[in-house]
């Protein structure tokens, strides 16, 4: 002990029958903690998936831990690896070094392994006795079933469709999402003991909340809004939602005609469904289908990946023109500007511009004709008001996805609206209250020692060749492969969380960081001096100095 003293750059007095680590303590203003932070993936992911966990199980290569971490939020992996917007990629924080983790292509893989392998899930919780309706089989509604059946409750899912799915199915075309896989992990949730009725309609709610002991609705939006534009004929006028709608039936069902369109076909709208109506057009043997929308391409809310997708096919966009009439074999346009505040405004010149078609798509509204006499319900701007709980007004009947107040309308809103009502519904059955536990800090990037990870260049997904593209719905994006994948999911940065790299334990210079065992670690504060050494090299930054209590 007298040695280390000795080598100090300062004299040390010790109290008779004291150590030198006795003394250590008292030297700190400050002691290292380990933490556990929110990383910005799995705050930003709209279903609630802990992004951060999976990924540090498939770089292992355990892809069913992975998929079973996966299925704790999400039941529709494979699907969502394919359409979801992915959220989590534009807030990871790799983006400030190099590129995004690819978060939604390592989803895709796991999922795939998932159907491949035929991996299941068990049950959470023994049966309970309680049943609950699912009314509605979109992905809102098929997410609330899948995790109410885990919690050990009986569902039934009705839908009207002549197949479950809501816009998965009848809304996102098979070029993004190919309906084998949609079936696949809609078979899994029904393997599951789901009682799926397609093909049926709700006629009277009130009894059906008399039948069961809680009901979940959630009907999404599916119908296309309509504006008063003046049209010489309206046979010429085409709903994008029904027309996306009719396109699936026939490809399931050869004694329905497609739809019918002309060689020239407008598309007027700036979202995602008029990406896709426009792509479809194409597919279906329309000549470079023109995509109308009022604003700019900055402005414009369609995902810019789809965007892109539709350029490389040879869609082309109209940009600050909007509508004024449509004729027999052609329309007339009106170039807007923006105004001081970023608005549309009218010009006063006008474009002509052929067309045999006009395919509207302006956005959808929900039919919620189903509620009319049940007691306790607001409805507000086509949207009906739920409390923290996804309840309504009514007691015992919930409501999710499109057809509540939602900043952002997708797939992947719609299955964390199912999980949060489903575990809602959990508590309301057991007399209880579900309370979410309290989210973690911020893992910012600016706690991050990011000199310690090196350029690695994002795995770039393959695509179908551009020629094929406009005459087929096969998929388009494809998948990585096995080693891509891992090498992908390993460019992860683990932000906030300890991932065992034994930096802390190597440059203690007083030895104070024990390890456990790899990722868990302690300090022994006995021996720190609180020089913040271990909080320097953190690469994950899950180490925080905090001030001593005195």
């Amino acid at each position: 002990m007298t040695d280390i003293a000795e080598s100090m750059p300062f004299a040390i007095t010790l109290p008779v029958g004291s150590s030198l680590q006795d003394l250590t303590g008292s030297w700190r203003t400050e002691r290292p903690v380990y933490m556990h932070m929110l990383p910005p993936c799995n705050k930003a992911c709209p279903a609630g998936e802990n992004i951060q966990e999976w990924l540090s199980l498939a770089e292992e290569h355990d892809y069913e831990g992975a998929w079973r971490e996966m299925m704790v939020n999400n039941p529709f992996p494979a699907t969502m690896g394919r359409v979801c917007y992915h959220d989590c990629e534009v807030e990871c924080n790799r983006a400030k070094i190099d590129e995004a983790v690819g978060i939604n292509s390592i989803e895709r893989f796991i999922g795939d392994q998932a159907l491949e392998k035929g991996w299941k899930v068990d049950p959470v919780n023994p049966a309970s006795g309680k049943t609950v309706l699912v009314v509605g089989g979109g992905p809102s509604g098929l997410s609330a079933a899948y995790h109410l059946a885990r919690l050990g409750h009986t569902v039934t899912v009705v839908d009207s469709g002549e197949e479950l799915g809501g816009m998965m199915r009848y809304g996102i075309p098979s070029y993004r999402l190919p309906r084998n896989i949609l079936d696949a992990e809609i078979k899994r949730i029904e393997d599951m003991g789901v009682t799926m009725k397609p093909n049926t309609t709700v006629e009277d709610l009130n009894a059906e909340l008399d039948k069961y002991d809680a009901v979940f609705i959630a009907v999404g939006a599916q119908v296309g809004k309509h504006l008063d534009i003046p049209a010489a004929t309206a046979s010429h006028v085409v709903d994008a939602v029904q027309m996306l709608h009719e396109v699936q039936e026939d490809k399931q069902n050869e004694s329905v005609e497609k739809p019918l369109l002309g060689r020239r076909v407008v598309v007027y709208g700036g979202g995602n469904t008029a990406i896709d109506a426009a792509r479809t057009a194409q597919r279906l043997g329309a000549h470079d289908p023109v995509i109308v929308y009022r604003r700019t391409q900055q402005q414009m809310p369609a995902h810019q990946s789809e965007y892109e997708e539709a350029t490389e096919e040879g869609i082309k966009v109209k940009w600050l023109s909007t509508i004024d009439s449509i004729g027999e074999s052609e329309i007339q346009i009106e170039k807007m500007e923006l105004d001081e505040n970023g608005y549309p405004q009218p010009t006063g010149e006008y474009e002509t511009l052929a067309a045999d078609d006009v395919v509207m798509a302006v956005g959808q509204v929900s039919d919620l004709g189903l509620l009319n006499g049940v007691d306790g319900i607001e409805i507000e701007k086509g949207v009906v008001k739920v409390d923290t709980s996804m309840m309504t007004g009514h007691k015992g009947l919930f409501a999710g996805g499109d057809m509540v107040p939602t900043p952002d309308k997708n797939v992947t809103v719609a299955i964390g609206h199912g999980k949060k009502a489903a575990r809602n519904i959990d508590a309301y059955l057991r007399g209880s209250e579900y309370r979410p536990e309290p989210k973690h800090p911020d893992a910012a990037v600016s706690r991050l020692t990011t000199w310690y990870y090196s350029d690695a260049p994002l795995q770039v997904r393959g695509k179908l060749e551009e020629a094929r593209r406009r005459d087929t719905f096969d998929e388009v994006v494809r998948g990585l492969d096995e080693d891509s994948a891992v090498f992908e999911a390993r460019r992860c940065m683990s932000c906030g969380n300890c991932f065992g790299c034994d930096n802390c334990f190597a440059v203690c210079p007083d030895n104070a960081v024990i390890k456990i065992e790899p990722g868990t670690y302690e300090f022994n504060y006995d021996y720190c001096k609180g020089c913040g050494v271990c909080y320097q090299e953190c690469p994950c930054g899950c180490i925080q100095m905090v001030p001593e209590q005195i």
